[in-house]
């Protein structure tokens, strides 16, 4: 009987080289370095296969290490030299090809790639890696690529204002799978990375709930629930007759409120409606209702559905037409908010 498939993850980075990166260069490396390092640790402990490629571009693409076991990665320090304009898409484009080229034989395979830019694209019409001769057509080569990737592939993009931001959405990349970032300091560089390492993190933990790709990495929210992610993550609808829902008709405090609707209150058993932004701790349960149906979904996979990792994370509410989000309360004094639901596990 063949044994359980082992997850392999295939991370790449695709690193801006251009000449307006020069002050940041060190930085880069060091940045790199550490996320690096990260992997290493994470794979080791979460017992996930983690294989690294480096792309660097400016004029021209060049893939400087491939496919390379995390735990024998070299500094990058050697590899990152800056210089030329900033071929943006070409690089896109080429890093995806390539990486779809490696084989994904005996195992769970999964694609996580970070693009980081300080610019707007520049040179990739005049780039020997690029198919178009112009503009639109490498905008359109970008979107077409994103559209029909595998659900094993995750593409996210750093870029350093709103028009970057604009422009990646333009090119396909899904809005929270865009981040920007602040290209002027090395403090800045210094966040992106723990922006990255935040997504990976998520990634990595998703993974180990069955989810292989991600089109909200960047995200910590409500937007990131639809019916695919919760099919993804394994979630199974709660039994009708384990749980209620009952409305909050005024400000008051969690335990009042379940002991004044009639029923006993113990600590763990209600979870309050997200309305807010708001810090989630590591232990904290989290429920996600289907507006339609009223059914409720819960489990260790519905953190990793939100991409929470196993530490205190801030979660955002965000809008969600279709799913509601409720947190378990720990607290007797938790001031409900009216007009929302409170959730009882029974």
């Amino acid at each position: 009987m063949p044994g359980k498939q082992n997850y392999i993850n295939h991370v790449a980075l695709v690193l801006d080289a251009s000449s307006s990166m020069s002050q940041l260069s060190r930085k880069v490396v060091e940045v790199a370095d550490q996320q690096i390092a990260y992997l290493a640790r994470r794979s080791k402990e979460l017992d996930q296969e983690t294989r690294v490629t480096v792309y660097v571009f400016s004029n021209k693409v060049e893939c400087v290490i491939y496919d390379k076991d995390v735990l024998r990665m070299p500094s990058l320090k050697q590899l990152y030299r800056v210089g030329g304009m900033t071929a943006l898409l070409a690089a896109t484009l080429k890093s995806q090809q390539e990486l779809a080229q490696t084989a994904q034989l005996y195992g769970d395979h999964s694609f996580l790639t970070f693009v980081l830019t300080d610019g707007q694209e520049n040179a990739s019409h005049r780039c020997p890696d690029a198919p178009g001769t112009n503009q639109r057509e490498l905008v359109q080569a970008v979107a077409t690529m994103i559209e029909t990737q595998d659900d094993n592939w995750t593409l996210a993009v750093l870029v350093p204002d709103q028009m970057g931001k604009r422009e990646a959405m333009q090119c396909g990349f899904p809005k929270d799978n865009v981040a920007i970032w602040d290209a002027t300091s090395t403090q800045g560089l210094e966040e992106a990375g723990q922006v990255i390492q935040q997504a990976t993190e998520k990634f990595m933990v998703g993974r180990t709930k069955g989810i292989r790709g991600s089109r909200a990495v960047f995200s910590t929210g409500a937007e990131t629930v639809n019916e695919d992610s919760i099919k993804a993550a394994g979630l199974a609808p709660v039994d009708t007759s384990k749980y209620q829902l009952i409305p909050v008709a005024r400000e008051v405090a969690i335990r009042d409120w379940v002991v004044e609707c009639g029923h006993s209150y113990r600590t763990g058993c209600a979870f309050y409606q997200l309305s807010k932004s708001e810090k989630v701790q590591a232990r904290k349960q989290i429920a996600v209702l289907e507006k339609r149906t009223d059914r409720i979904y819960t489990g260790p996979q519905a953190r990793a559905l939100l991409g929470l990792p196993d530490t205190e994370v801030r979660v955002k509410p965000d809008h969600n037409d279709d799913f509601t989000i409720f947190v378990q309360s720990t607290s007797v004094n938790r001031k409900l908010v009216p007009n929302t639901r409170l959730l009882l596990l029974a």
